[in-house]
């Protein structure tokens, strides 16, 4: 059963009414009136972030809590043009709205089921159509609207699934982890070589981009996946610690060969 979601109209005006009392030049907080859209650019990424990670800790009373957090980043930059006349939170619901709908014909128009690969092909093919619109041209680059700046992992992905959607990709992920094998194989060659050569650190990085693509085909994120790969070792490596001190050791007097001993340890523990 379908729910409708309703927004206070007094809650909205009164979050947008504080932002502006923030803002003001006699009256507000003089942190606030000094910002500007390049110097909350650093915090709307925390927060985004924070959020993140409440929901990898599967936090969700504190999510509540972080979702604020970045909710009010985008008043913040509404706030931010509307005081240069260029647009206000309205305009940006609005927008939002619009793209909402253009993007889902198959619920606000067609009402009918798509299979996983026709919402893909449909997913793309409005893409490409609002590429085409915001350049003024069917022949703009195909990478305009990925940000410069993304994560490398997270910009990987959306390369691979660009070219894919153009028909650029393997059928499942037995070629792209076949392609992971070769790459393993030029690294090793070039790595043999000159371990510090500009071709190694190139031969590298293509490993890590055919890596990206075989999480991409087993519909995992490669951002999420390295910092569940991070947080594994840090916690394990702790485990290595007290491991170490439980006989009389630390990392700072125990050999390589007595880390490594008590890092198998603690995997068999697991």
């Amino acid at each position: 059963m379908s729910q409708t979601i309703e927004i206070s109209p007094d809650t909205l005006t009164e979050l947008l009414a504080i932002m502006a009392k923030l803002r003001d030049p006699e009256t507000g907080c003089p942190w606030d009136v000094k910002q500007d859209f390049k110097s909350i650019v650093p915090h709307t990424l925390e927060e985004a972030y924070e959020v993140a990670d409440c929901i990898e800790k599967n936090d969700l009373t504190e999510l509540k809590n972080e979702l604020g957090d970045l909710l009010f980043q985008i008043i913040f930059y509404s706030q931010l043009a509307k005081e240069q006349g260029l647009f206000d939170f309205n305009d940006v619901m609005a927008g939002l709205n619009d793209k909402l709908v253009r993007r889902h014909p198959h619920v606000f128009k067609q009402q009918h089921a798509l299979t996983e690969q026709q919402l893909s092909e449909q997913w793309q093919a409005i893409k490409t159509q609002e590429r085409a619109a915001k350049a003024g041209t069917a022949s703009s680059s195909l990478w305009q609207d990925i940000p410069l700046h993304l994560p490398s992992l997270t910009k990987a992905k959306k390369i691979q699934q660009r070219v894919a959607g153009l028909g650029f990709d393997w059928p499942n992920y037995h070629g792209a982890l076949a392609k992971v094998a070769e790459e393993v194989d030029e690294v090793k060659e070039a790595l043999a070589v000159d371990p510090h050569s500009a071709h190694s650190a190139e031969e590298v990085g293509d490993l890590l981009f055919a890596t990206v693509n075989v999480a991409r085909h087993i519909k995992r994120d490669p951002e999420q996946l390295l910092r569940a790969a991070n947080d594994k070792f840090s916690a394990r490596f702790e485990k290595v610690q007290a491991y170490l001190a439980a006989h009389g050791l630390s990392l700072d007097t125990a050999t390589l060969e007595q880390m490594d001993d008590a890092w198998e340890a603690i995997k068999k523990q697991v």
